[in-house]
């Protein structure tokens, strides 16, 4: 499994699963965890090629991202960058997943400015003052021009009612783009904004690496409904899911999990079941 030693983790389970089953990482700091994964999977493909691709998404889970850049270093100039999903709304709005990044510092103001490396390329998904169907047709071009049609690596967050990107549960499944479906534009939103521009689970599913962040009390149900593969869920079935999270869901999963210290990390502890996870 990708990732690094995190210091100062009070608390860290790792169950690992064959096939399509998702690898949970129990972590006291979740956000931390998820930064380091996701900066070894960048610099893992960095090995390899020139440069990586990488989508983002908005929410809680953006708080994944200053770590990555502080990792990363100049070699976030060898990143290409777009998102997993956007609102169509201008770049100010404060709905804005891509105005969210910038308001960090991490992609360049008005008068160009920035304290960090910029990446290699960005891909918004949404441009002041386009009409959906005008995204979609951009990005579709952008991601066979600057992507190949496919990403290296995810990150992902999920809310409470288990949405990934803008891929809802019980909602109608998302208007294709024309050739491929990797884009879609989602009309009615079951959360605000209502328009909204989304990558699509084919898309999703290119990236050898997907780090999926869960966080906070009120995500538990749709993280045990994520684990015992509920395929309403729009993350079920991604392969190579690695999901990280501070909730600790022995008792709700009813795993017969058994835990053991282990003695090459302090505060650490590996559980293991019958069935499709195994310890490493």
């Amino acid at each position: 499994m990708v990732g690094g030693r995190v210091a100062d983790r009070s608390r860290e389970r790792e169950q690992h699963p064959q096939g399509a089953s998702p690898t949970l990482v129990v972590d006291a700091d979740p956000v931390d965890r998820a930064s380091v994964l996701v900066s070894a999977a960048l610099l893992e493909t960095l090995e390899r090629r020139a440069s990586a691709r990488l989508a983002i998404p908005g929410g809680s889970a953006l708080e994944v991202l200053p770590g990555v850049v502080d990792r990363l270093g100049p070699r976030w100039g060898r990143v290409a960058l777009t998102w997993v999903d956007e609102r169509c709304v201008p770049v100010e709005d404060e709905d804005s997943n891509r105005g969210a990044v910038a308001r960090r510092g991490l992609l360049p103001t008005g008068d160009g400015a920035s304290p960090h490396p910029q990446p290699l390329r960005i891909l918004a998904l949404y441009e002041d003052r386009e009409t959906p169907e005008e995204a979609v047709q951009r990005v579709l071009a952008g991601l066979s021009r600057d992507f190949d049609d496919e990403l290296d690596v995810v990150l992902l967050g999920m809310g409470s009612d288990g949405h990934i990107a803008s891929l809802f549960p019980g909602a109608a499944a998302p208007a294709p783009s024309p050739g491929r479906a990797l884009v879609a534009h989602i009309r009615n939103s079951p959360k605000p904004p209502a328009d909204r521009i989304t990558l699509t689970r084919e898309i999703l599913a290119t990236a050898p690496h997907k780090i999926l962040m869960v966080s906070g009390e009120a995500k538990r149900d749709a993280l045990r409904r994520l684990l015992q593969g509920d395929p309403r869920l729009p993350a079920s079935g991604l392969e190579a899911l690695v999901i990280v999270t501070d909730l600790d869901l022995d008792l709700d999963l009813d795993l017969n999990l058994e835990s053991e210290s282990d003695s090459d990390t302090a505060g650490r502890t590996e559980a293991r079941s019958e069935g499709p996870w195994h310890r490493e």
